[in-house]
């Protein structure tokens, strides 16, 4: 059970929130949070196995996304079916490579222009969220553990931050 702190702050509520604004704003297709697209640029250092596959894309996010077995998988069957990822048998596992078509595809995704490879695009995508991250966990360390006047203190620097990202976004 998760308990919020005494002025009902609830860290786990806003990081739950802050994950799924994450997610849908790198889920859109072509963006970094593109799994058929992740699991391409992943291959192309070479054939891994579908766990492998998770754990890559988990190292390249920092662990901001986590794609489940129940995600990777069935993409998986579907570049093979495609014609991009070919699957052969390793002892135990299945191990997963590209194909010639795949290795195109994959590099359309990893450098659709000379400046910025797809690595380099996620990490850009993934450096707010972050910075968010740790300032929700920040936040929750003054609502948990700062006084009444830290907390009023906290609460007006959050608000002033929330007010000067829209501001950002209202620039032309």
């Amino acid at each position: 059970m998760r308990a919020s702190a005494s002025n009902g702050f609830d860290i786990w509520e806003t990081l739950d929130g802050l994950r799924e604004t994450v997610a849908s704003a790198v889920g859109r297709r072509g963006g970094p949070g593109d799994i058929r697209s992740a699991i391409l640029v992943e291959l192309l250092a070479g054939p891994l196995s579908g766990y492998e596959v998770i754990r890559a894309i988990e190292a390249r996010t920092s662990g901001v996304l986590s794609p489940g077995a129940g995600t990777v998988y069935p993409t998986l069957q579907l570049l093979v079916d495609e014609g991009l990822v070919e699957a052969t048998q390793a002892g135990e596992r299945k191990v997963y490579s590209l194909t010639d078509a795949g290795r195109e595809a994959a590099e359309a995704v990893d450098a659709p222009d000379e400046a910025e490879s797809g690595r380099a695009r996620a990490e850009r995508g993934l450096a707010l969220p972050k910075a968010g991250m740790k300032l929700a966990q920040a936040a929750s360390q003054v609502a948990q553990h700062g006084t009444a006047e830290q907390n009023e203190r906290a609460v007006a620097i959050v608000d002033e931050a929330r007010r000067k990202l829209y501001a950002i976004l209202a620039e032309d």
